[in-house]
């Protein structure tokens, strides 16, 4: 596992009915195109227009998303995986941490866009310093990220952070990711059928779609998460400067932790690099910040 917080998330603005009957065109797309041979031209012009068909808005940062699944679907998959996990790992008895965890989630919460949110904030008895939050609002943290967080205002930089990836539904544009990989791999696929060259695209596909596309896409998704996220802190009355010492710590963990995973096959963007992205975006946050009443 990567030594940075392992985010499953998602959630954003886009009609219920669209992202569905997208995916179902995908899958329906994928078994014709197995089975009709297209000229290359004609590939690219059906790739071209499911992309444009799938293309929604990042809050916050503008950023254009691929998106065909349905915001129903995505809720469904993250209320089951969190039942599953509250049944599978121990959670915390230590009252003090939960009022904590609960005080600060409910203050992000109050300022995410995700309606029909069933927000729950449970406390995992775990050594693992990590902390997610899945589709519909359900946020789990590890115990093991307290000593990291420190106080309140550590601790709401990281719900902010993981609130951000369902506020933004990057579960959900994760999910629409792998089908578009694995659709551009079938038109590709059928493109190149009749070259010479058609066994080399099979065999390397995957791999360089995986390092070109999937990983960058990730830590793509992880800058945004830090950009929503220090909104999200900042307008529920935590001061966004308080980020910057949390990361700053977190990434003194990561090297004390060691692993030494080259930047292009990392799921999540260099510590130093986030940590200057954060410290650019301070200016645009702290516009943002309104002190909690006391």
């Amino acid at each position: 596992m990567d030594p940075s917080l392992n985010t499953q998330t998602p959630h954003a603005a886009h009609p219920e009915g669209s992202p569905a009957c997208s995916g179902g065109v995908i899958v329906i797309l994928s078994e014709f195109m197995k089975s009709t041979h297209l000229r290359p031209w004609q590939s690219l012009l059906l790739g071209l227009a499911l992309v444009a068909a799938g293309c929604v808005t990042e809050p916050v940062t503008g950023r254009k998303q691929f998106m065909v699944t349905g915001a129903g679907q995505e809720v469904a998959l993250g209320l089951s995986a969190f039942e599953s996990l509250k049944k599978e790992t121990p959670i915390s008895k230590n009252a003090t941490q939960k009022a904590l965890l609960e005080k600060v989630g409910r203050r992000i919460a109050a300022v995410a866009d995700l309606p029909n949110a069933q927000w729950e904030f449970v406390l995992f008895d775990s050594p693992e310093a990590n902390a997610f939050c899945l589709p519909g609002g359900k946020v789990g943290v590890y115990t093991g990220i307290l000593g990291i967080t420190q106080d309140e205002a550590g601790l709401a930089t990281v719900i902010g952070h993981e609130v951000a990836h369902a506020v933004a539904r990057h579960g959900g544009e994760r999910m629409s990711m792998a089908k578009g990989i694995e659709l551009a791999g079938i038109l590709g696929g059928t493109a190149m059928s009749q070259s010479q060259y058609g066994p080399y695209f099979h065999q390397l596909y995957a791999p360089v779609s995986q390092v070109g596309v999937a990983l960058p896409h990730s830590r793509m998704q992880e800058s945004s998460a830090d950009e929503i996220g220090l909104m999200l802190m900042a307008r529920a009355g935590y001061d966004p400067k308080h980020a910057v010492g949390f990361w700053q710590r977190f990434s003194t963990h990561n090297q004390a932790a060691g692993g030494q995973t080259p930047w292009f096959l990392r799921t999540h963007p260099l510590d130093q690099q986030r940590i200057a992205k954060i410290q650019q975006l301070l200016p645009k946050a702290q516009a943002e910040f309104r002190p909690a009443n006391p």
